[in-house]
């Protein structure tokens, strides 16, 4: 019976690291990608493989919203954004060289400063303990609750710049 439990933890982390892959590769390609609706695909793999982790770190709740939300709601809005406001099949054009670079040095500092919070805070990570899981109730009072430690604040902020990501887009492209 000890043996199982190893391969059980050894299958979790192959997936675990083909996710994270998958992941790694479909972020990538979203934003290389000429083409915009297929960046938009990308990106929807990229929170499938999101919604793949949750459920293997056994957050059923959080995989459902992220399927129902992100990876349903969220993409949808994209897709008509797109479609309302640029013509699907052209390619985008090429940034200019020092704004390319501007960007990769930029994505570089990201890089090391998300680095350094992660090395930095690793111990503290490794020393929590695990909390029971929380009803659905709960999490949804945290979600939306206006009291320290929850969540609608900043869901609503999340709206709003959704909504004026989506209106901007909408008045750029009949300024066309």
């Amino acid at each position: 019976m000890g043996d199982l439990g190893g391969l059980n933890i050894m299958a979790e982390q192959i997936i675990f690291y083909i996710l994270a892959v998958l992941i790694a590769i479909f972020s990538v390609l979203a934003v290389t990608s000429k083409h915009i609706i297929r960046s938009a695909t990308y990106l929807l793999f990229v929170l499938l493989g999101t919604a793949g982790l949750y459920i293997l770190l056994g957050y059923y709740y959080l995989f459902a919203v992220q399927i129902a939300v992100y990876a349903g709601g969220v993409m949808v809005l994209f897709i008509f954004a797109i479609l309302l406001t640029n013509r699907p099949g052209e390619k985008v054009k090429s940034e200019r060289k020092d704004r390319r670079i501007a960007a990769g040095i930029t994505s570089l500092a990201g890089i090391a400063f998300c680095g350094h919070i992660i090395y930095w805070n690793i111990n503290k990570v490794y020393s929590l303990v695990v909390p029971d899981e929380q009803k659905v109730q709960e999490i949804g009072l945290n979600l939306m609750g206006t009291e320290k430690y929850q969540y609608l604040l900043p869901f609503e902020f999340i709206s709003v710049l959704l909504l004026a990501c989506i209106v901007g887009a909408i008045m750029i492209a009949r300024r066309r």
